[in-house]
């Protein structure tokens, strides 16, 4: 595959953000209930991505915008407030970054792996389940 900016720009947003929100999940003071830390988070989330919209939408009327909007809006938000709060939770709970984060991940794409067989219908091969074997290994050890 050859490089691209297209391609790329995404995945490297989403990793340097996902640093610095691992970064602020396990700054998160351990007096402060997540849920009021989330509440703030929140508020700023939204005032950025408002923000990015009229800077991006060449005028679009935000409002007419929602009226596209399904339930995977309202799921998705579930499922980002149980994605941060479990990850500010799993710091709480004692979980170092260099390795909770990657315990969580490696599950996680075992997980997807099913995911995408079962609900998209991809392609499962010797490769994968051989992937899926390294990731309980890795599991193994970073837990040891």
């Amino acid at each position: 595959m050859n490089f691209s900016l297209t391609l790329y720009w995404p995945i490297l947003l989403a990793v340097f953000s996902d640093i610095f929100y691992q970064i602020c999940a396990k700054s998160t003071p351990a007096n402060l209930n997540p849920f009021a830390s989330l509440t703030v988070t929140y508020l700023v989330g939204a005032a950025v991505s408002a923000l990015i919209f009229f800077l991006t939408s060449g005028g679009a009327n935000l409002l007419a915008e929602w009226k596209n909007i399904n339930w995977t809006t309202f799921v998705l938000g579930l499922a980002i407030v149980g994605l941060e709060a479990g990850s500010i939770y799993m710091y709480k709970a004692g979980w170092a970054v260099n390795t909770g984060y990657i315990v969580k991940a490696l599950i996680l794409a075992i997980a997807l792996i099913a995911v995408g067989y079962f609900l998209y219908k991809e392609q499962f091969s010797m490769t994968k389940a051989a992937g899926i074997a390294v990731c309980l290994a890795g599991l193994y050890l970073i837990n040891r």
